[in-house]
C-alpha cells in the first residue's frame, strides 16, 4: 500500500485546523476559493470532485488525493468514474510531458546556436 489513506485523511484535517489557527486569514481566503468555484452551480459536486482528483494526480498531491477521493465518495462518484478520471489525468500528464519535451528540444536548439 502506498499510503494508509484512512490515517492520512484525519491527519490532514487536523493539521489543516492547526494551520488555520495560526493564520486564519490565509485559511479563510483558501476556503473562499473552493466556495467561489462552486458558487455558480454549473458543475455538480461530483463533477468538481472528479476534476479535483485529476488535478491532484497531475500535481502529485497525496493530501489532495485523500481529501478529494473522500469528497468524491460522499458526492456519489463510483469507482468506475474515478478510474475514468484517472485515465484522463494520465493522458494529460503524457501530453504535458510531450509538450515539455518539445520545449526542451527548442531550448537545446536555441542554446546550441
Amino acid at each position: 500500500m502506498f499510503n494508509n489513506w484512512s490515517e492520512l485523511l484525519p491527519t490532514i484535517q487536523k493539521a489543516f485546523g492547526a494551520l488555520g489557527r495560526s493564520n486564519p486569514k490565509m485559511v479563510k481566503a483558501y476556503m473562499a476559493l473552493g466556495e467561489a468555484s462552486a458558487e455558480n452551480e454549473v458543475l455538480d459536486a461530483k463533477t468538481r470532485e472528479l476534476i479535483s482528483i485529476a488535478v491532484a494526480v497531475t500535481t502529485r498531491c497525496d493530501g489532495c488525493i485523500a481529501v478529494h477521493a473522500d469528497a468524491a465518495i460522499k458526492a456519489g462518484a463510483s469507482r468506475e468514474e474515478v478510474a475514468a478520471t484517472l485515465a484522463t489525468a494520465v493522458s494529460l500528464n503524457a501530453g504535458a510531458a510531450y509538450i515539455y519535451s518539445l520545449r526542451t528540444l527548442e531550448a537545446y536548439d536555441s542554446l546550441k546556436k
